[in-house]
Protein backbone atom coordinates (compact mmCIF):
# COMPACT_ATOMS: atom_id res chain seq x y z
CA UNK A 1 0.00 0.00 0.00
CA UNK A 2 2.61 2.46 0.97
CA UNK A 3 4.54 1.72 -2.63
CA UNK A 4 1.34 2.49 -4.68
CA UNK A 5 0.17 5.56 -2.16
CA UNK A 6 3.85 6.64 -3.23
CA UNK A 7 4.21 6.46 -6.90
CA UNK A 8 0.05 8.15 -7.11
CA UNK A 9 1.67 11.27 -5.28
CA UNK A 10 4.51 11.00 -7.65
CA UNK A 11 2.11 10.50 -11.02
CA UNK A 12 -0.21 13.32 -9.79
CA UNK A 13 2.80 15.97 -9.48
CA UNK A 14 4.18 15.20 -12.51
CA UNK A 15 0.81 16.07 -14.18
CA UNK A 16 0.36 19.44 -12.20
CA UNK A 17 4.11 20.24 -13.16
CA UNK A 18 3.40 19.58 -16.99
CA UNK A 19 0.46 20.79 -17.23
CA UNK A 20 2.46 24.30 -15.64
CA UNK A 21 5.05 23.73 -18.08
CA UNK A 22 2.67 23.89 -20.86
CA UNK A 23 1.14 26.97 -19.76
CA UNK A 24 4.15 28.79 -21.09
CA UNK A 25 3.69 27.55 -24.61
CA UNK A 26 0.49 28.88 -24.74
CA UNK A 27 2.15 32.45 -24.16
CA UNK A 28 2.75 34.29 -27.52
CA UNK A 29 6.00 35.87 -27.91
CA UNK A 30 6.28 39.44 -30.07
CA UNK A 31 8.72 40.06 -31.83
CA UNK A 32 9.72 43.62 -32.70
CA UNK A 33 9.14 45.07 -36.64
CA UNK A 34 12.07 45.10 -38.08
CA UNK A 35 13.72 48.92 -38.78
CA UNK A 36 12.49 50.40 -41.85
CA UNK A 37 15.81 50.98 -44.39
CA UNK A 38 16.21 54.74 -44.76
CA UNK A 39 15.80 55.79 -48.08
CA UNK A 40 18.92 56.31 -50.21
CA UNK A 41 19.26 59.71 -51.64
CA UNK A 42 21.56 60.46 -54.46
CA UNK A 43 22.25 64.13 -54.85
CA UNK A 44 24.55 65.77 -57.94
CA UNK A 45 25.59 69.53 -58.85
CA UNK A 46 26.20 70.02 -61.86
CA UNK A 47 27.94 72.93 -63.41
CA UNK A 48 27.93 74.21 -67.35
CA UNK A 49 29.86 76.94 -68.26
CA UNK A 50 29.65 78.84 -71.31
CA UNK A 51 32.98 79.19 -73.34
CA UNK A 52 31.42 81.30 -76.23
CA UNK A 53 31.47 84.88 -77.05
CA UNK A 54 28.25 86.14 -78.00
CA UNK A 55 25.71 82.50 -77.40
CA UNK A 56 23.83 82.98 -74.52
CA UNK A 57 22.35 79.40 -73.05
CA UNK A 58 18.58 79.10 -72.51
CA UNK A 59 17.91 77.78 -69.17
CA UNK A 60 19.76 74.90 -69.00
CA UNK A 61 17.96 71.49 -68.21
CA UNK A 62 19.39 68.77 -66.04
CA UNK A 63 18.05 65.58 -65.95
CA UNK A 64 18.43 62.18 -63.89
CA UNK A 65 16.65 59.29 -65.89
CA UNK A 66 16.35 55.79 -66.63
CA UNK A 67 18.82 54.36 -68.48
CA UNK A 68 18.24 56.32 -72.11
CA UNK A 69 19.18 58.43 -74.59
CA UNK A 70 17.29 61.76 -75.26
CA UNK A 71 18.83 61.70 -78.62
CA UNK A 72 21.34 60.46 -80.85
CA UNK A 73 23.33 61.82 -83.90
CA UNK A 74 22.28 60.35 -87.08
CA UNK A 75 18.63 59.95 -86.00
CA UNK A 76 15.67 62.67 -85.97
CA UNK A 77 15.22 64.69 -83.04
CA UNK A 78 12.27 64.16 -80.39
CA UNK A 79 9.03 66.78 -80.68
CA UNK A 80 10.59 67.76 -77.25
CA UNK A 81 14.01 68.02 -78.36
CA UNK A 82 13.03 70.63 -81.36
CA UNK A 83 11.33 72.52 -78.58
CA UNK A 84 14.14 73.31 -76.80
CA UNK A 85 16.65 73.08 -79.57
CA UNK A 86 14.47 75.91 -81.93
CA UNK A 87 13.03 78.36 -78.91
CA UNK A 88 14.84 77.39 -75.63
CA UNK A 89 11.51 75.84 -74.47
CA UNK A 90 12.97 72.52 -72.10
CA UNK A 91 9.48 71.86 -70.19
CA UNK A 92 8.09 68.98 -72.53
CA UNK A 93 12.17 67.16 -72.34
CA UNK A 94 12.07 67.47 -68.73
CA UNK A 95 8.71 65.86 -68.22
CA UNK A 96 9.52 62.07 -70.80
CA UNK A 97 9.46 59.23 -70.39
CA UNK A 98 12.01 57.81 -68.29
CA UNK A 99 13.07 61.25 -66.42
CA UNK A 100 13.36 60.66 -62.60
CA UNK A 101 14.03 63.55 -61.40
CA UNK A 102 14.90 67.08 -63.09
CA UNK A 103 15.62 70.96 -62.52
CA UNK A 104 17.09 74.02 -64.35
CA UNK A 105 19.04 76.56 -64.04
CA UNK A 106 16.39 79.24 -64.01
CA UNK A 107 17.59 81.74 -66.47
CA UNK A 108 19.99 81.90 -69.31
CA UNK A 109 23.55 81.73 -69.30
CA UNK A 110 25.53 84.36 -70.88
CA UNK A 111 28.94 84.15 -72.45
CA UNK A 112 31.41 83.48 -70.58
CA UNK A 113 29.29 82.69 -67.36
CA UNK A 114 28.71 79.83 -64.75
CA UNK A 115 25.41 78.29 -63.44
CA UNK A 116 24.80 75.08 -61.02
CA UNK A 117 22.13 72.89 -61.09
CA UNK A 118 21.42 70.42 -57.80
CA UNK A 119 18.78 67.52 -58.18
CA UNK A 120 18.12 64.54 -56.01
CA UNK A 121 16.16 60.96 -56.99
CA UNK A 122 15.38 58.37 -54.05
CA UNK A 123 16.14 54.38 -54.14
CA UNK A 124 16.99 54.49 -57.89
CA UNK A 125 18.08 51.38 -59.01
CA UNK A 126 20.26 53.61 -61.29
CA UNK A 127 20.99 56.70 -62.48
CA UNK A 128 21.78 58.30 -65.72
CA UNK A 129 22.82 62.25 -66.76
CA UNK A 130 21.22 64.05 -69.30
CA UNK A 131 21.76 68.28 -69.49
CA UNK A 132 20.46 70.22 -72.66
CA UNK A 133 20.42 73.67 -73.25
CA UNK A 134 19.82 75.56 -76.99
CA UNK A 135 22.37 77.98 -78.12
CA UNK A 136 19.79 80.87 -78.82
CA UNK A 137 21.78 82.59 -81.26
CA UNK A 138 21.15 80.09 -83.57
CA UNK A 139 18.08 78.36 -85.67
CA UNK A 140 18.42 75.13 -83.74
CA UNK A 141 21.77 74.28 -82.21
CA UNK A 142 21.67 73.10 -78.43
CA UNK A 143 24.71 71.67 -76.42
CA UNK A 144 24.89 68.90 -73.97
CA UNK A 145 25.29 65.16 -72.64
CA UNK A 146 23.06 62.66 -73.10
CA UNK A 147 22.90 58.76 -71.29
CA UNK A 148 25.51 59.55 -69.32
CA UNK A 149 26.43 56.73 -66.35
CA UNK A 150 26.75 58.49 -62.76
CA UNK A 151 26.74 54.69 -61.63
CA UNK A 152 30.61 54.41 -60.51
CA UNK A 153 30.35 57.92 -58.69
CA UNK A 154 30.54 57.73 -55.05
CA UNK A 155 29.64 60.80 -52.61
CA UNK A 156 32.71 63.38 -53.21
CA UNK A 157 33.77 62.19 -56.50
CA UNK A 158 33.66 64.75 -59.43
CA UNK A 159 34.04 64.69 -63.39
CA UNK A 160 34.21 67.38 -66.17
CA UNK A 161 33.58 67.57 -69.41
CA UNK A 162 33.63 69.31 -72.76
CA UNK A 163 30.91 69.17 -74.47
CA UNK A 164 29.94 70.11 -78.41
CA UNK A 165 27.44 71.63 -80.06
CA UNK A 166 24.65 69.76 -82.24
CA UNK A 167 22.30 70.86 -84.68
CA UNK A 168 18.35 69.57 -84.11
CA UNK A 169 18.39 69.15 -87.63
CA UNK A 170 14.50 70.48 -87.49
CA UNK A 171 14.97 73.70 -88.89
CA UNK A 172 16.84 75.21 -91.81
CA UNK A 173 20.12 77.32 -90.95
CA UNK A 174 18.67 80.37 -92.77
CA UNK A 175 19.54 83.11 -89.62
CA UNK A 176 17.03 84.95 -91.11
CA UNK A 177 15.20 87.84 -89.15
CA UNK A 178 12.29 86.21 -87.47
CA UNK A 179 14.07 82.81 -86.87
CA UNK A 180 16.66 83.58 -84.28
CA UNK A 181 15.11 83.46 -80.43
CA UNK A 182 17.96 85.27 -78.78
CA UNK A 183 18.94 88.59 -78.39
CA UNK A 184 20.52 88.77 -81.60
CA UNK A 185 16.85 89.10 -83.30
CA UNK A 186 14.27 88.08 -81.03
CA UNK A 187 12.41 86.16 -83.02
CA UNK A 188 9.98 83.45 -82.51
CA UNK A 189 12.44 80.47 -82.81
CA UNK A 190 10.21 77.35 -83.38
CA UNK A 191 8.43 76.77 -86.79
CA UNK A 192 6.12 74.42 -88.13
CA UNK A 193 7.78 70.95 -89.99
CA UNK A 194 10.92 69.96 -90.01
CA UNK A 195 14.27 70.72 -92.52
CA UNK A 196 15.19 68.02 -94.94
CA UNK A 197 18.12 66.50 -93.16
CA UNK A 198 15.80 66.00 -89.87
CA UNK A 199 18.19 64.16 -87.92
CA UNK A 200 21.08 65.14 -85.33
CA UNK A 201 24.19 66.07 -86.33
CA UNK A 202 27.58 68.10 -85.21
CA UNK A 203 27.17 71.55 -85.56
CA UNK A 204 28.69 73.26 -88.53
CA UNK A 205 28.58 76.48 -86.78
CA UNK A 206 26.80 79.74 -88.03
CA UNK A 207 27.59 81.52 -91.23
CA UNK A 208 26.80 85.18 -90.47
CA UNK A 209 26.94 88.30 -93.22
CA UNK A 210 30.36 88.73 -92.74
CA UNK A 211 30.49 85.49 -94.57
CA UNK A 212 28.54 86.05 -97.27
CA UNK A 213 25.11 85.29 -96.13
CA UNK A 214 23.78 88.74 -96.77
CA UNK A 215 20.05 87.97 -94.93
CA UNK A 216 21.84 86.79 -91.93
CA UNK A 217 21.08 88.72 -88.49
CA UNK A 218 24.18 87.12 -87.01
CA UNK A 219 27.80 89.09 -87.53
CA UNK A 220 31.38 87.58 -86.38
CA UNK A 221 30.76 87.28 -82.73
CA UNK A 222 28.03 84.95 -82.74
CA UNK A 223 30.58 82.32 -84.38
CA UNK A 224 31.65 79.73 -81.69
CA UNK A 225 34.11 76.48 -81.55
CA UNK A 226 33.78 73.31 -80.17
CA UNK A 227 33.69 72.74 -77.37
CA UNK A 228 31.42 75.23 -76.32
CA UNK A 229 30.85 74.30 -73.17
CA UNK A 230 32.46 73.09 -70.14
CA UNK A 231 30.47 70.87 -67.31
CA UNK A 232 31.23 69.76 -63.68
CA UNK A 233 29.47 66.33 -62.20
CA UNK A 234 30.31 66.08 -58.73
CA UNK A 235 27.95 63.82 -56.08
CA UNK A 236 27.36 65.66 -53.44
CA UNK A 237 25.08 62.81 -51.03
Amino acid sequence: MKTTLRFTLLSVTSVLILAGCGSDDDDEVMMPDPPVPEPVVMTYEVTITNLTAAQPLSPVAVMLTAEQQYWQVGMPASDALALLAEGGDNSELVNAGGVLAASDSGMPVGPGDSASVTVSVDDAEGVWLTVATMLVNTNDGFTGITGYDLNTLTIGDSVSMSVMVYDAGTEANTEAAGTIPGPADGGEGVSAGREEADSVFVHGGVVSQEDGLASSVLDQSHRFDNPAVKLSVTRVE
